[in-house]
C-alpha cells in the first residue's frame, strides 16, 4: 500500500480494508467553490480513486479568501479544471471527471448513476434539493454541507435514514438567506464544514465510525461551538417519484417588472440576455429595449444564438410562453428566469406608455 497513506493505515480500525474501499469508490462533489475546495484536496489526499467535479462557474479574485483549491493564475479559469489540476498535482493516482456544466433536472439521474456517494457543496437552494431527490431516487447516500457567514451545519442525507426534505420540508422564501456575496463568509467557518462533510464521506465509504444520519452537526465560528440537533423521517412526506423545477419550486423562476426595471436601468446594468419568445407580429407592436427576438416554437433550434455564459431573462406577452421557455432553457444549462406578467405588466407596472395589446 502506498507510504502516502500510511498514518490513516494506522488508525484504530481503519487499515487496508479501508483504504481499499477508498482507492475503489467513486464520489460526485458538487461545486468546486468553498466547500469543495476543502471537500476535493481532502478525498483526493485520502486516496479516494475517483472524484467527479460539477460546476459550471469561473474563478475570481473575491473567491481566492476561502476557496484554496484555486490560486491567482487560475483566475478566469473554470473552477472544475482549476480543482482537477490542483488533484493532479497532489494525488495523481485519484482519477478527476471534470464537468464544466450544471447539475439540472435533466441531467441528474444520469450522472449520479455513475457514482457511489455524493457530496453536495452547492449555494443555492435549488441544488440542493435537486441533488436530494435525485440522490433519493438513484439510491445513492447523500453528504451535504452548507455556511453562512459565520456559521455552517452538515449531515447525511438518505444512507438508509431521513433526508434532507425531511429537516427542511420546504425552501425558504426568496431573499430570506443572506448569500456569501451579500453577507459575506468567514474562510475558517467553510474549512470546518468542508471538512466535517469529507469526514463523512470517508466513514460512509470505509465503514468507520458513525455517520450522521438522522443527525444535523450546527457549527457557531464566532462562539466557537458544535451543537447537534436529531431528526427522523415525515410520516406525512409525499414520495419522492421524480425531479421537478427547482427554481420554481424554490420561488427564483420569475422575477416582476420592477426587479427587471432595476437590472436594466442603471449605471452599470446587470450583463444578461433579454429574449422575447413572443410571435414577430408581437414583438412589431411592442418590444422591450434592447431584447433579441426568437419565438417559442423555435428556441429549440436556435439555443446557439444565446451566450451561455449569461443568464437569461425571458418574457412574452403574459408569461405563460417565457414560463416554457425558462424551462427549456434551464434544461439545456442556460441559467434563466422569466418576466412575471409578461411585457403586459411591463406596461402596466413600469412603463404605461407602452401599447397594450
Amino acid at each position: 500500500m502506498d507510504a502516502r497513506y500510511s498514518r490513516q493505515l494506522a488508525l484504530p480500525g481503519f487499515g487496508t480494508e479501508a483504504q481499499q474501499k477508498l482507492n475503489h469508490a467513486r464520489v460526485l462533489v458538487i461545486g468546486a467553490g468553498g466547500l469543495g475546495s476543502t471537500v476535493i484536496p481532502t478525498l483526493a489526499g485520502a486516496g479516494v480513486g475517483t472524484i467527479g467535479i460539477i460546476d459550471d462557474d469561473r474563478v475570481e479574485l473575491s473567491n481566492l479568501h476561502r476557496q484554496h483549491v484555486h490560486t491567482m493564475a487560475d483566475v478566469g479559469r473554470s473552477k472544475t479544471e482549476s480543482a482537477a489540476a490542483m488533484v493532479a498535482a497532489l494525488n495523481p493516482t485519484t482519477m478527476v471527471i471534470a464537468r464544466t456544466d450544471r447539475l439540472t433536472a435533466s441531467n441528474a439521474l444520469q450522472i449520479f448513476a455513475d457514482y457511489d456517494l455524493v457530496i453536495d457543496g452547492s449555494d443555492n437552494f435549488p441544488t440542493r434539493y435537486l441533488a436530494n431527490d435525485a440522490a433519493v431516487l438513484t439510491g445513492i447516500p447523500l453528504v451535504w454541507g452548507s455556511v453562512s457567514q459565520f456559521g455552517g451545519q452538515a449531515s447525511v442525507s438518505g444512507a438508509g435514514g431521513p433526508t434532507y426534505r425531511d429537516l427542511f420540508p420546504t425552501p425558504p422564501a426568496p431573499g430570506t438567506v443572506v448569500s456569501c456575496e451579500a453577507g459575506g463568509v468567514l474562510p475558517t467557518t467553510v474549512g470546518v464544514i468542508g471538512s466535517i462533510v469529507a469526514g463523512e464521506a470517508i466513514k460512509l465509504i470505509t465503514g468507520v465510525g458513525t455517520p450522521l444520519i438522522g443527525r444535523v452537526t450546527i457549527y457557531d465560528g464566532l462562539a466557537g461551538s458544535f451543537r447537534e440537533l436529531d431528526y427522523a423521517p415525515d410520516p406525512t412526506a409525499l414520495p419522492i417519484t421524480r425531479l421537478i423545477d427547482y427554481d420554481v419550486f424554490c420561488g427564483l423562476s420569475a422575477i416582476s417588472p420592477a426587479e427587471l426595471a432595476a437590472r436594466m436601468f442603471v449605471d452599470e446594468p446587470d450583463e444578461f440576455t433579454l429574449l422575447d419568445v413572443r410571435e414577430p407580429w408581437e414583438s412589431e407592436i411592442v418590444s422591450l429595449p434592447g431584447s433579441i427576438l426568437i419565438p417559442l416554437g423555435i428556441l429549440g433550434e436556435h439555443l446557439d444564438a444565446l451566450d451561455p455564459e449569461l443568464p437569461v431573462v425571458v418574457y412574452c406577452h403574459h408569461g405563460v410562453r417565457s414560463s416554457s421557455a425558462r424551462l427549456l432553457l434551464a434544461d439545456n444549462g442556460f441559467s434563466a428566469s422569466h418576466l412575471a406578467g409578461g411585457i403586459d405588466a411591463w406596461s402596466r407596472d413600469v412603463d404605461p406608455t407602452l401599447e397594450r395589446y
